[in-house]
């Protein structure tokens, strides 16, 4: 497994709005296997310090790539 992001790691300020929407998206397809849906999450265009907002509580991408990590190594180990 990948280290996870911390919240104050500038990569994540990088990605663009349709980039975090298609993250969302694999996010979607990786949940499925394990019966978990975020039918509600979008980008939701605000940001803090920079970092774009996922509208799921209104994380950050950090956090959301570290979940969709922990989703994809749940999908290799099945």
């Amino acid at each position: 497994m990948n280290a996870p992001f911390e919240p104050h790691d500038t990569y994540p300020r990088t990605y663009t709005e349709p980039e975090v929407t298609a993250l969302i998206s694999e996010l979607h397809e990786c949940g499925k296997p394990f019966g978990i849906q975020w039918g509600s999450a979008a980008v939701n265009g605000a940001t803090i310090d920079g970092r774009l907002l996922v509208d799921f509580g209104d994380t950050s991408v950090a956090t959301l790539l570290n979940l969709l990590e922990l989703l994809r190594e749940g999908v290799r180990a099945r």
